[in-house]
């Protein structure tokens, strides 16, 4: 069991202070967005034997176990994060496996560097995602009913909406929602900056629902991935409630400290809320036009007191421990490899004391227990 030390990301939209509170460090002032933990080359864990893909490299069965060998190659297939908004994350989809191959494959053929900020496949894998509230978490997920989307922005009383309200009304839900997120995206810049502008005059003048677009757009001023962002339903998570983000459905998180585990992709096709490269055809491609609960998780509990986070993908299983005070030790020892992230209290794992925010990898069969008072994250595959 080897103890992480682990890369935290200065991107511009993370929080300044969310990830040094819980650390119980002092906020440096600059904005700390994401924690990584795992074997992504961009920035993989330390250990005191080397970073872990040296380790995984080195001995990949007896790192991650023959069986996750097996099924997903001589890799660990998830990323788990700490995730710190401070302002909102661009609006995104991801592609699902097959469209990752072709795009990747297809921009490999045409030469276009791995490092080129417009392309859009960095690598052939897909990226579904599942984010799990730390604290109060407010999202975007899915298209809303187109209904329910035309009332939205009708209630605004904005004149250059109307087109958009009248769409949604009549054409069939996925025409609908293609059709209005293709003008948004290709309207006139200057034309679409007048009207976000007169939205977000709106949505701070009514409030209420609309509150959360008025805080999007003094972000990203005069950017349509503020009107495109009403289309979608906004959430907001409770500790302990979860989202799971599969492939083409359009996201972003807006605000709020998170746990957050993928598979080991940089795919991303943006909508908007970004200063980076929007390809609209091939996000039109990707994104899945239907309107969709956003199916808030709330953790299963089993017999021994794990809760399991349930989602339809093998790359990544997230679980959770609530350990009480009674100090009976947890054997979670399994075939599969694992991170182990403390987030609230003082966790004993093995011979690691963890504080809010340690984590350790165990390698696939190593015997490991856990006792303590506190909350203590699992992450694993399933093999």
């Amino acid at each position: 069991m080897d103890r992480l030390d682990n890369t935290i990301r200065p991107y511009a939209w993370g929080s300044t202070t969310a990830i040094p509170r819980l650390l119980g460090i002092e906020p440096s002032g600059e904005p700390q967005a994401e924690m990584w933990m795992g074997a992504h080359t961009g920035a993989p864990s330390r250990t005191g034997r080397g970073t872990l893909v040296e380790l995984i490299e080195a001995a990949p069965e007896k790192e991650l176990g023959p069986q996750t060998v097996a099924k997903f190659g001589p890799r660990l297939p998830f990323l788990l994060k700490l995730l710190a908004a401070g302002s909102p994350l661009s609006l995104q989809v991801h592609p699902d496996l097959d469209q990752a191959r072709e795009g990747y494959a297809d921009e490999e053929r045409r030469g276009v560097p791995v490092t080129a900020p417009h392309r859009n496949y960095r690598d052939a894998n897909h990226k579904p995602e599942l984010v799990c509230a730390l604290t109060e978490f407010d999202g975007l997920c899915g298209f809303r009913d187109p209904l329910r989307a035309a009332a939205l922005l009708d209630g605004l009383g904005v004149d250059s909406l109307k087109p958009y309200v009248d769409l949604l009304h009549a054409q069939p839900e996925e025409a609908a929602l293609r059709e209005v997120l293709t003008a948004v995206l290709t309207a006139d810049p200057e034309e679409m900056a007048r009207t976000v502008a007169e939205t977000a005059a709106a949505c701070d003048r009514l409030g209420g629902d609309y509150a959360p677009y008025a805080g999007i757009a003094r972000h990203y001023p005069g950017d349509p991935g503020v009107i495109a962002a009403m289309l979608l339903n906004h959430v907001r998570l409770q500790p302990g409630e979860a989202l799971f983000l599969g492939a083409g459905v359009p996201h972003a998180y807006l605000d709020g400290l998170a746990v957050e585990i993928m598979a080991n992709s940089d795919n991303v096709l943006r909508c908007g809320l970004t200063p980076k490269h929007v390809d609209v055809p091939e996000l039109l491609r990707i994104v899945r036009f239907e309107a969709r609960d956003p199916g808030v998780l709330r953790p299963e509990a089993g017999p021994d007191g794990e809760e399991v986070y349930e989602t339809p993908v093998d790359e990544f299983r997230l679980s959770r421990y609530v350990l009480p005070e009674s100090g009976a030790v947890r054997d979670l020892t399994l075939t599969t490899p694992q991170i182990l992230l403390c987030t609230a209290g003082s966790v004993r794992a093995g011979e690691h004391e963890l504080s809010p925010g340690s984590s350790v990898f165990v390698p696939a069969g190593e015997k490991a227990e856990a006792a303590g008072t506190g909350t203590l994250f699992r992450a694993t595959v399933i093999a």
